[in-house]
């Protein structure tokens, strides 16, 4: 009971932001494993499809798409600049909180609503399917490069366009993968915001003690 009541607060924070990156990295294993395996392939086996997506780059490379990055990135390193450079040798315990009935209420909703949030992420983890993208794209590089494109489109009197329908596909899957991304990366935004409030909780909390 001793060991609870001196447990520096500050420190189990800073192992718990650790612990769920390393949880949250290996829950996403697979999606990172499918997606890497897809992008080493993509210049020697879809080398057409990909000179599409770089003419269409400007549709995916937006500033909605790195704008959450950077924000996340902004309160990533206040958090380290905080913990870590700043101040060093800080110290909170749950006995000095317990003794601050303003800040425990706060220290308490915050650690709750950032808990779950990461909990959530956690659980929510979508599979990626490389064996359909690869099939997907193979269909799309075969109608970029294959001589019966334009045969289909001769003999269909131009109301069929092969070449035509997979730019569309492809713009339609970039647009959409950038509301993906965009979604995903203002996720990281706000899981780091909490993270960040509760810290923020912390530190003041800290002064507050320090200040009595």
């Amino acid at each position: 009971m001793n060991g609870f009541r001196d447990l520096n607060i500050i420190r189990l924070f800073d192992f718990y932001l650790a612990l769920m990156f390393l949880i949250s990295l290996y829950r996403r294993f697979g999606q990172y494993r499918a997606i890497g395996g897809i992008a080493f392939a993509v210049p020697g086996r879809w080398p057409n499809l990909l000179n599409l997506i770089r003419s269409h780059g400007s549709v995916f490379l937006t500033w909605s798409t790195f704008l959450p990055a950077l924000v996340a990135l902004i309160l990533t390193i206040i958090q380290i600049a905080l913990s870590r450079w700043l101040f060093p040798n800080a110290r909170l315990t749950p006995e000095d909180v317990a003794d601050l009935w303003v800040a425990w209420p706060a220290l308490l909703i915050l650690s709750v609503a950032m808990v779950g949030f990461d909990m959530w992420g956690v659980v929510d983890v979508s599979p990626v399917n490389q064996t359909d993208v690869e099939k997907y794209f193979d269909q799309a590089e075969f109608w970029l490069r294959s001589w019966t494109a334009p045969i289909v489109h001769a003999l269909t009197f131009g109301r069929i366009n092969p070449r035509q329908m997979v730019h569309a596909e492809v713009q339609k899957a970039l647009v959409e993968a950038s509301h993906l991304l965009n979604s995903n990366l203002w996720w990281i935004a706000i899981q780091v915001a909490l993270r960040m409030a509760f810290g923020l909780a912390l530190w003041l909390t800290f002064a507050l003690e320090h200040s009595r």
